[in-house]
């Protein structure tokens, strides 16, 4: 009887030792996967508790380029009797001006239809309507004929319209472009506008300008509070459009009987503007 006890307890005691070595390495593991988890969060900026001291500073960059690319449209209207008529008079007049284009070294690429449309054109017709003129005694005395208001239209032709947009990259050209565009018959010449081809890399540098501006500016503000910069924990870019064209626009009917002299096109220079905020914490 007494044997069979001493075995019982050594076997208790044997399963309350493997029970608590299993919970020991348990808990060894649990802690070594949270210690590698903190140390991964340091990689992070503004991980781990949260900052309550800080401050925040603005940056500005600028960027100036000299544009090298330059765009407009054209637009090409003809009216006739009917729809084919209409488009093969605009078709003959469009691929002449692109024709011309092409010559002119414009990559296909670069020449773009924005918009084509048929449109009927109206003329409304007004009917006499007799209204009786009444006298001072108040009876009819005559009847005089006014015109009543629009009752029915009658379609005279058709619109057709092309608007072409040329993109062209040697802007010492442009002038001349324009000039040649419009001496080919067609509408309008409109939206020149002035542009930087490599804008991404302009952007870049820029926001790096501002950035580094915001750290001198947080520098400088630290040592007039007495504190000291320890990490980035906030970052902001305020840019809704970085970059200011400078822009040029022809708004006029062109006149193909008139010979077309061929613009000055001074590019100036565009300015890239970055602009951040970054936040750093202090102690």
């Amino acid at each position: 009887m007494e044997e069979k006890t001493v075995q019982e307890i050594i076997k208790a005691t044997y399963r309350v030792r493997t029970f608590a070595a299993f919970a020991l390495c348990m808990l060894g593991i649990f802690l070594v996967i949270a210690t590698v988890g903190e140390i991964k969060g340091l990689n992070y900026i503004g991980s781990g508790v949260a900052a309550t001291n800080t401050i925040s500073v603005d940056g500005e960059g600028d960027v100036f380029a000299v544009p090298d690319t330059a765009t407009f449209t054209f637009s090409v209207d003809e009216t006739a009797k009917d729809v084919a008529t209409a488009q093969a008079s605009a078709t003959t007049k469009a691929n002449a001006v692109i024709d011309y284009l092409k010559g002119q070294g414009i990559a296909d690429a670069d020449i773009q239809t924005t918009d084509y449309s048929v449109n009927p054109q109206y003329s409304y017709q007004q009917s006499v309507c007799p209204q009786p003129v009444y006298s001072s005694a108040g009876g009819v005395s005559s009847a005089s004929a006014i015109y009543c208001p629009p009752s029915t239209q009658t379609i005279t032709g058709y619109e057709v319209s092309q608007t072409v947009s040329v993109k062209v990259h040697d802007t010492s050209k442009a002038g001349t472009i324009l000039a040649g565009v419009g001496s080919k018959g067609v509408s309008n010449v409109s939206g020149l506008s002035l542009t930087v081809s490599n804008e991404d890399a302009l952007d870049i540098q820029a926001r790096d300008k501002a950035i580094q501006a915001a750290e001198a500016k947080a520098q400088a503000l630290a040592k007039s509070l007495g504190v000291q910069l320890v990490r980035v924990v906030g970052y902001s870019d305020n840019n809704g459009g970085p970059v200011y064209y400078a822009k040029a626009s022809t708004g006029m009917a062109l006149d193909a009987a008139v010979p077309a002299a061929a613009p000055q096109i001074p590019t100036g220079q565009n300015k890239i503007t970055s602009d951040v905020t970054v936040t750093y914490e202090i102690r």
